[in-house]
């Protein structure tokens, strides 16, 4: 089963937030709701050696989703054909412990809706294998990557494997759900922080 996810280069990554509308844009995101945000880290530091980077956020698309297991309708899931962690709608009762449960806070209720929203990697465009979620294609930097972490054609391995480890990062795994979404920052731009 193929482990698809976004690779972020926080190298490149300028803040922009085109990722935030361009996610917004493509799948009809309400105002003042998010699927994807980005947070400023830093700056850190004393003058002239100062660091700052941008961390796009969105679902890590765990291999142990927390938002899965504590889902009491089996809204929340991970779709058999494509492993992508998914929300139907039609089976959310809007309960929000799947965003309680997130340890990420990356879902988003809809309040016209009433239902539990978030990343989906653009699956109505990506599921058959042919296109690529609407953040990737809008990136102005060209920061972000998809693809299958398993195969070694894919555009995300091959952008991991310009790089050593140390540039190679998660976020915290701290619940164990085993977060799959890898952002690149080289050490020579910034170092890495854990988020709070």
């Amino acid at each position: 089963m193929a482990r698809n996810c976004l690779v972020v280069n926080l190298d490149r990554c300028s803040g922009c937030d085109g990722c935030v509308v361009a996610c917004k844009m493509e799948n009809k995101i309400n105002l003042g709701e998010y699927w994807n945000r980005v947070v400023t880290v830093g700056p850190t530091g004393t003058h002239p050696d100062i660091e700052m980077y941008w961390l796009p956020v969105q679902c890590q698309q765990c291999e142990h989703p927390s938002c899965v297991e504590v889902c009491p309708t089996g809204a929340s899931y991970r779709d058999p054909e494509t492993d992508v962690v998914l929300v139907n709608k039609e089976k959310c009762i809007g309960c929000k412990y799947c965003m309680m449960a997130c340890p990420y806070g990356v879902r988003s209720f809809n309040e016209d809706e009433r239902v539990v929203e978030k990343c989906t990697l653009c699956s109505h465009r990506t599921a058959d294998g042919s296109g690529l979620p609407n953040c990737v294609v809008c990136c102005a930097t060209g920061a972000r990557f998809y693809g299958d972490l398993d195969d070694p054609n894919s555009d995300v391995s091959k952008e991991l494997a310009k790089y050593s480890d140390d540039c190679i990062h998660t976020l915290p795994d701290n619940a164990g759900t085993g977060p799959i979404t890898r952002y690149i920052l080289s050490p020579k731009i910034a170092a890495w922080k854990e988020l709070a």
